[in-house]
């Protein structure tokens, strides 16, 4: 593991919180980007914590070559900056880092913390159980023009990075509404849908009770509820509930597959990006025999294969992609409303 830290203490403190847990090793704490770049020349580490408000170039900026130099190391970002609104935090999740932590003040390192850190560095490298090779490309049927009237994408750790690699490859005439279930708090949501509205080139909403379904616009799952969707007279709605569901998520993705599967049947399309755990694999399930079609991200471009490898073991993906050739398949099936 690689530490990135102005902060002395927080170097010393970081190190000696991992070290303890007796599952990690502190290969290198350093105090600033150039010396940890050249250090990723020579030296191979699986985990690199990083911290954003440092002097000269701080982590924000410096995430893209910290993640190229690392080669497959997973970036964590521990910094009190993720506590100062959603902006740096999501900004950091585009970029590329597999997850976000807010460190406390000196004074309050330790205790929780420390378990937190821990747990949070666990499940980054904790892999899923191996995924049959023959499932990791799909040799199935892929959409056609005009074989889908809704996109729905689940996405957790890792997928907001994912995400914006997939809608780089829609254009901004495709018409057909795209709805987002991302594993986010509630505090992050605004800052989110200004986001993908960037990455995506298009409106995207914050999903509000019966709010319809558009075309050529994004809705996102709020943080404290399930989004829904149910058939009315005069369209396609959104419905949030809150109860609890299988996976244990808030917001969960089954819920938004299944709704689809039960009001879209064949002309739905799912897609399951990045993400821990196995949200999604149940309305994916539903989805595949309700003759929808269900694109996940491929083990090597994901933070965690967790969600789209349970999809991909349960046999329901119709292709098993990276994102960006994700988002170019959507793109030649979307149908012109």
């Amino acid at each position: 593991m690689l530490i990135i830290d102005d902060s002395l203490v927080a170097r010393s403190v970081l190190g000696r919180m991992v070290a303890t847990s007796g599952r990690f090793e502190v290969a290198a704490a350093l105090s600033g980007v150039p010396a940890a770049l050249d250090y990723l020349q020579a030296n191979r580490v699986d985990l690199i914590l990083l911290d954003i408000d440092m002097p000269g170039i701080d982590g924000l900026t410096a995430l893209p070559d910290v993640i190229q130099a690392g080669r497959g190391a997973k970036v964590l970002i521990v910094s009190s900056s993720a506590d100062e609104g959603a902006a740096a935090s999501v900004q950091a999740l585009a970029l590329g880092a597999a997850d976000t932590l807010v460190k406390p003040g000196i004074g309050a390192f330790g205790g929780r913390f420390s378990d937190v850190l821990c747990e949070r560095l666990a499940r980054l490298l904790d892999s899923p159980a191996e995924i049959p090779v023959s499932l990791t490309k799909s040799p199935g049927p892929v959409a056609t023009p005009g074989d889908f009237d809704v996109v729905a994408i689940g996405a957790s750790t890792g997928g907001i990075h994912a995400l914006g690699h997939l809608l780089r490859g829609i254009p901004q005439d495709f018409r057909v509404p795209i709805l987002v279930t991302q594993h986010l708090p509630i505090s992050f949501m605004g800052y989110f849908a200004a986001q993908l509205a960037v990455l995506g080139g298009r409106p995207c909403d914050v999903a509000t009770d019966r709010m319809r379904l558009r075309p050529g616009r994004i809705i996102i799952a709020p943080g404290d509820a399930h989004m829904r969707v149910a058939r009315m007279t005069d369209g396609v709605a959104i419905r949030l509930t809150e109860e609890r569901s299988r996976s244990g998520c808030m917001p969960s993705v089954d819920p938004m597959f299944e709704t689809i599967a039960e009001v879209f049947g064949a002309r739905a399309l799912g897609v399951v990006l990045s993400g821990m755990g196995r949200d999604g694999s149940e309305g994916a399930k539903m989805l595949f025999e309700r003759g929808g079609r269900v694109f996940v991200q491929d083990r090597e471009t994901s933070v965690v294969w967790g969600m789209p490898g349970a999809v991909a073991k349960g046999g329901y993906a119709t292709a098993v992609l990276p994102p960006d050739e994700i988002g170019q398949l959507i793109a030649r099936g979307g149908r012109p409303a």
